[in-house]
């Protein structure tokens, strides 16, 4: 078989291509996924070619009726992918042509792989970052919904990992949703810059033929055409910004699975999850391993590293479009699969925590998470607060020799750091009281939990309501 007959580019070549180049250089074992894309984008632009008098609507049809039966083909499983074809794109124009002669040749008029190739991941983009955002919205409705029911769950809030005031467990997952509404804001504004339509830029420079990028952008449902030909083919900023996203993400998904696992521990005790986000020991029957928060845990990792690939691929590329962006398929893919999958399991499982709210009370109770309330008492009976900070951690240290917490010590005890202290100090001593005193916005107070729980919901509601 001849260059020419089995590729798109071979009347120039003398010889066919070596074997292990041709497998080496070939992507259509990866890049067949956007498969749905590039005829989206064909279709696109026949509708447009023949709108412009550069097809007849009888060619138009009989590329558009191609590609349909071509999707057929594919989704049934009936479609032979071939290596010496390279891609995708090829794949599916020498199908195209064998189905309806020479007017499938025509089809790739006004455009080049390096335009299509750029057009497609832009389109699967816009699809994966609408799956994604629908389970981070339901990611973020369990959260808020399960915080409103927890409003006036009892926790130790951790600095350093140690006890230092009490909080709400409501509070708590509320910390978690407003890391979860940013990431969201940032998926949001990257689709904004994915939606530019890089088709028409061709090869580098544009095309000679009277195209109309306009019409192929609102056929494709992109906001606008790509200003620039050269950065059109060559732009991967939008891959690089989504894995960007990815990675604080989860970054912020394996913040919160380390508490999970810390929570579920026998040493802490906090919460339960249920069986089916766990898994068992081979060897150890009483085991309840939080593998799902464990394995998001992980995958953390995974997501890094194809950011630094990425931003590596595109370090030193000359304008305009390079071989080397075949590389960028793989990490872009595997990050979408992965958030995914991430979110899918967190959305599932945050709703389903079920706390033990006496281990949660009875922890509070413990490491003097009071204190702070026992200086600010005394501020407010006229002591500077360097001088409160020092009778309150005497007290401390008297606490932890006599094994007392502060709320459990006697008037007579806390009166020997201070004659300022009455019988009223036991009201702020107590978790109840020290979480309802710190009554506003953005504060611990279960109002104030359950109001901001309610913010987060029409602020949801309202990125919905415009998506809409």
């Amino acid at each position: 078989m001849s260059q020419a007959t089995n590729q798109s580019w071979g009347g120039r070549f003398s010889e066919p291509t070596d074997a292990f180049v041709e497998r080496f250089t070939a992507s259509v074992n990866f890049d067949q996924r956007l498969a749905p894309q590039d005829i989206q984008g064909s279709i696109a632009h026949a509708t447009m070619l023949a709108r412009v008098g550069v097809l007849t609507d009888d060619e138009r049809d009989a590329i558009i009726n191609g590609l349909s039966e071509i999707k057929g083909e594919i989704e049934r499983g009936e479609f032979e992918w071939s290596v010496p074809l390279e891609d995708v794109h090829m794949n599916i124009e020498a199908r195209l042509t064998d189905k309806i002669g020479i007017t499938g040749k025509k089809l790739h008029t006004g455009r080049s792989r390096n335009d299509q190739v750029a057009t497609d991941i832009r389109l699967f983009m816009r699809d994966a970052i609408d799956v994604i955002e629908a389970e981070l919205v339901r990611l973020r409705e369990g959260m808020i919904g399960l915080a409103d029911r927890e409003a006036e769950t009892i926790m130790p809030g951790f600095t350093h990992l140690q006890t230092a005031q009490p909080v709400t467990f409501g509070h708590h997952l509320l910390a978690w949703q407003e890391m979860m509404a940013r990431d969201h804001e940032r998926l949001l504004d990257c689709r904004r810059r994915v939606n530019v339509m890089p088709l028409g830029a061709a090869a580098l420079a544009g095309t000679t033929y009277p195209i109309d990028r306009h019409v192929t952008a609102e056929l494709l449902g992109f906001e606008r055409p790509a200003e620039n030909s050269l950065d059109a083919v060559s732009d991967r900023d939008f891959a690089i910004e989504f894995t960007s996203f990815a990675s604080i993400l989860l970054m912020h998904l394996s913040r919160m699975s380390e508490e999970l696992v810390l929570w579920t521990s026998a040493q802490f005790d906090f919460i339960d999850l249920p069986d089916r986000f766990c898994t068992g020991s081979s060897i150890m029957p009483q085991k309840k391993n939080p593998d799902v928060p464990e394995l998001v845990r992980g995958k953390t990792g995974r997501i890094y590293g194809h950011l630094m690939s990425l931003l590596t691929l595109m370090k030193s590329q000359p304008l305009a479009y390079n071989k080397d962006n075949q590389e960028d398929k793989e990490p872009l893919f595997d990050a979408v699969d992965t958030v995914r999958d991430c979110l899918k399991a967190f959305a599932d499982m945050v709703p389903a925590i079920e706390p033990k709210k006496a281990s949660m009370f009875e922890a509070a109770r413990k490491g003097f998470s009071t204190a702070t309330d026992l200086a600010d008492y005394l501020v407010r009976k006229g002591v500077a607060f360097r001088d409160a900070h020092e009778i309150v951690g005497q007290s401390v240290a008297y606490g932890l020799k006599a094994e007392k917490d502060l709320s459990e010590m006697t008037l007579d005890e806390l009166k020997q750091f201070s004659a300022t202290i009455e019988q009223d100090v036991f009201e702020v001593l107590t978790l109840e009281g020290s979480v309802a005193a710190r009554n506003h916005i953005g504060g611990t107070a279960p109002d104030q939990v359950r109001a901001a729980a309610q913010r987060a919901r029409d602020a949801l509601a309202a990125i919905k309501g415009e998506a809409q």
